[in-house]
């Protein structure tokens, strides 16, 4: 069981996603808040595997929330939900701990990928903003093409292919059945990939998987 707490402003949208989330018994939604500070508090007071945070949201926003919940209950996962797509609100989701970001207009499916995703302690960009998020943050945040292809170069054919699945998004379990080994044999080649790389993230590995033009 995956327990969520849910934050959002909006009651008939908090509705809905838990509705959503209802269609797979997974999934536990353990609390509920309508803004960042109540969503802080709660997850301190639940600590839950995942908090599912909107962005706008009153008295504290979402960012901000994601912060202090990383900082004050890090074994609790963030990941944004929101209509929010701009480079500034994307870099700063995931600048200040979250390990998500996913578009309320996507499919559900990628909010259940997501969730699963962050509660195993990894990282999740919704295939539909992938490619977006990763050109206008590697500008900033890493290396040219050319230098990603050096680093990709120095991996083994296998870390390669891990590595191309984790650019796509996808998590440890998934990468396991695409690979057909078990998921801790992952979960070792991830570490590997991150050490040989020098980043310090999947969202990072992933930028550079899709600099080197393995996504």
């Amino acid at each position: 069981m995956i327990r969520v707490l849910l934050a959002d402003d909006e009651p008939l949208t908090r509705a809905g996603i838990r509705a959503v989330l209802a269609a797979d018994p997974e999934f536990e939604v353990v609390a509920e808040a309508e803004n960042g500070r109540a969503a802080v508090e709660l997850a301190a007071a639940h600590r839950p595997d995942v908090a599912l945070l909107d962005i706008m949201m009153p008295v504290l926003d979402g960012l901000a929330a994601a912060a202090e919940i990383t900082r004050t209950v890090p074994a609790t996962g963030v990941l944004i939900l929101t209509t929010f797509s701009a480079a500034e609100h994307i870099a700063a989701a995931l600048g200040g701990g979250a390990r998500g970001f996913l578009l309320k207009t996507g499919d559900p499916r990628d909010l259940f990928a997501g969730i699963r995703a962050v509660a195993e302690g990894a990282a999740f960009l919704s295939p539909t903003v992938a490619h977006r998020v990763i050109q206008q943050v590697s500008g900033d945040r890493l290396a040219s093409a050319a230098r990603a292809r050096r680093l990709v170069d120095e991996l083994t054919p296998r870390e390669r292919e891990v590595l191309a699945l984790v650019g796509a998004g996808l998590p440890n379990a998934e990468i396991a059945r695409r690979l057909h080994v078990v998921e801790g044999t992952v979960k070792v080649f991830v570490t590997s990939i991150l050490r040989r790389l020098a980043v310090a993230n999947r969202v990072q590995a992933a930028i550079i998987a899709y600099e080197a033009g393995l996504v």
